[in-house]
C-alpha cells in the first residue's frame, strides 16, 4: 500500500488525465438514471391546511397531525374516493400531515395525476375535521348539548329557586329550619362561585370547530425525485464512483516507485537513473484493434498516478547520465561480455532509455573494445504477463531497464525469474523517468570550448598558461 497522502494535486492530476473516461462514465450514469426514472411513474403532491381555533400546545398539535393520517381517517377517505384498486393501506403512504405555525395542520397528498393529488388532500382534510369534531363531542344530541350561555341561564334559574325555597322555609328557630336555610346558603354560594369562574374564563381559550382553509391547489410540477433528479444523480454517482475508484487504486498500489524499491524487487544492484524527454505520442504504447483504440481514446494507455515530469537539464546533462550508468556497468563486469537489455513490453520510456544505452555502447565500441572491457548490449522486449527471455547464447547476462512505477513487485519478480530460467544473471537495473525538456537555446560556443583545455603540464594550447 502506498504511504503517500492523497492531496488535491493528486485529484487534479487524475481529473486532467482521466477527464475523457470520467465524462463517458458520467454520460453512462445519466443514461442509467434516465432508465431508472422510467420505472418510477411521475408523482404530484399538493397540500390542504386546517385551522385549529383557540390555544393549543405543541404536543396537542402533534397529536392532531397523527390523527389526520390515522387509519380511521384514511379508510374513510378511500371509501369516499372509491379509486379502483386503491385501499386505505395504499393511501396511507401517500398522505402526510405536519403541524405548522399558527395552529395549522398541513395535510399533503401524493398521487399519479395532479387532479387526484388535489382530491386526495381535500378529502383527507374534510374527513379529519369530521372525525376530530366527533372526538370533541360536537356531533352529540342537540337536546342534551349545552353551551356557556345555556349554563348561565340554568344557574340563574337555580339561584332564584333557592331564594324561593329559603323564603318558604320555616321562619322559626327550629333546628330543621336552620339546617335547611344553611344548606341553601351554601348551595347559593357554590353557584355564585361557579358563575364567577365562568364569567372570568377567557373566551380565547374556548376551542371552536376546526376549519378547512380552502381547497388544495392544483400541483404544477412533479414531486421529488423527478426525472431530471434521477439523471443528475446517476451522472454524479458514476462520476464519484470512478473518481473514488481511481484514488483507492492509487492508494493500494503495490508498484515500486523509487530505485531502491525496484532493486529490492529484482534482487540486483541499481546502476542509476536516466532521464527521457517526455513526448505524448512517444509515451503511448503501440497497439491495433478496437480495444487498443478505445484505450487510446479514453487515455487508458497512459498512467495517471505518475507525478508530473520535472524539468530536465539540457541534452549534455542527460547524455552525461547515460555515460555514467554505462561506466558503472563496465566497471562492475569482470571482463568484456555481451548483455541483453531487457525492457518490459509496452514501457515506452524504458524502451527509449534502453535504445540510448545501446547507442552509447555502440559509440564506445572500437576494434580494441574487447581488450578494454566494453560490454556489448542488445535490447529485447519481454512480455510482463508471460515473460520469456532468450536463452543464453552469445549473451551472458541481463540488464533490466524499466520506467519508475510502471510495474508491480510481482511482475518484476517474474522478469527476474525469467532471466534466471534462461541462464542470464541480472547484473544491474536502470530506472528511466520521463522529464520535460527545456526549450532549445540559441546557438553558441560549446561548454567545453568556453574554457581552454589544459595540457598535462598545466599549459593551454598555444603555449599560454
Amino acid at each position: 500500500m502506498s504511504d503517500d497522502t492523497i492531496r488535491l494535486v493528486t485529484i487534479g492530476r487524475m481529473l486532467r488525465r482521466r477527464w475523457r473516461l470520467l465524462t463517458v462514465l458520467a454520460v453512462v450514469g445519466a443514461l442509467v438514471g434516465y432508465g431508472t426514472s422510467l420505472l418510477f411513474p411521475p408523482r404530484y403532491t399538493t397540500s390542504a391546511s386546517v385551522l385549529l381555533p383557540g390555544q393549543w400546545e405543541e404536543r396537542e398539535l402533534l397529536t392532531q397531525a397523527e390523527i389526520a393520517t390515522s387509519s380511521v381517517v384514511v379508510n374513510r377517505v378511500a371509501a369516499t374516493l372509491g379509486w379502483p384498486g386503491v385501499g386505505g393501506s395504499g393511501l396511507r403512504d401517500r398522505v402526510s400531515a405536519k403541524a405548522a405555525d399558527g395552529n395549522i395542520i398541513k395535510i399533503s397528498g401524493t398521487a399519479d395525476t395532479p387532479e387526484r393529488a388535489r382530491q386526495l388532500s381535500d378529502q383527507v382534510a374534510q374527513q379529519f375535521v369530521t372525525f376530530a369534531a366527533r372526538l370533541a363531542g360536537d356531533n352529540t344530541d342537540p337536546d342534551t348539548a349545552a353551551g356557556p350561555e345555556d349554563l348561565r341561564k340554568m344557574v340563574v334559574q337555580t339561584n332564584r329557586r333557592i331564594t324561593d325555597l329559603a323564603e318558604a322555609a320555616d321562619p322559626g328557630q327550629t333546628v330543621e329550619g336552620v339546617q335547611a336555610r344553611t344548606e341553601l346558603a351554601k348551595l347559593r354560594t357554590a353557584l355564585q362561585e361557579a358563575v364567577k369562574k365562568l364569567d372570568e374564563a377567557d373566551p380565547a381559550t374556548n376551542r371552536g370547530t376546526m376549519v378547512v382553509m380552502g381547497p388544495a391547489a392544483r400541483p404544477t410540477g412533479e414531486a421529488a425525485p423527478t426525472r431530471t433528479q434521477f439523471i443528475v444523480a446517476g451522472a454524479l454517482l458514476f462520476f464519484l464512483a470512478a473518481a473514488i475508484g481511481h484514488l483507492a487504486a492509487a492508494r493500494v498500489s503495490r508498484r515500486p516507485r523509487t530505485g531502491p524499491e525496484i532493486a529490492a524487487a529484482l534482487g540486483s544492484p541499481l546502476l542509476g537513473t536516466v532521464d527521457v524527454p517526455g513526448e505524448r505520442r512517444a509515451r503511448r504504447p503501440e497497439g491495433r484493434g478496437p480495444r487498443a483504440r478505445i484505450r487510446r481514446l479514453l487515455d487508458l494507455d497512459i498512467r495517471w498516478d505518475l507525478p508530473t515530469p520535472r524539468t530536465s537539464g539540457d541534452e549534455a546533462s542527460r547524455q552525461l547520465r547515460y555515460r555514467r550508468v554505462y561506466a558503472r556497468l563496465r566497471d562492475q563486469l569482470p571482463g568484456p561480455r555481451r548483455l541483453l537489455v531487457v525492457v518490459p513490453d509496452g514501457d515506452e520510456v524504458a524502451r527509449r532509455a534502453a535504445g540510448q544505452l545501446v547507442a552509447e555502447a555502440e559509440s564506445d565500441a572500437s576494434p580494441t573494445s574487447s581488450s578494454r572491457g566494453y560490454p556489448m548490449l542488445r535490447m529485447v522486449a519481454v512480455s510482463v504477463s508471460q515473460p520469456v527471455v532468450p536463452d543464453r547464447d552469445t549473451e551472458s547476462g541481463a540488464l533490466v531497464v524499466l520506467g519508475a512505477g510502471s510495474r508491480t513487485a510481482e511482475e518484476l519478480a517474474d522478469v527476474a525469474e525469467a532471466c534466471a530460467d534462461a541462464g542470464h544473471e541480472v547484473v544491474g537495473i536502470v530506472v528511466a523517468g520521463p522529464v520535460r525538456a527545456r526549450p532549445a537555446r540559441s546557438a553558441g560556443p560549446p561548454r567545453d570550448a568556453a574554457t581552454p583545455a589544459l595540457t598535462a603540464r598545466g599549459h593551454a594550447p598555444g603555449g599560454s598558461v
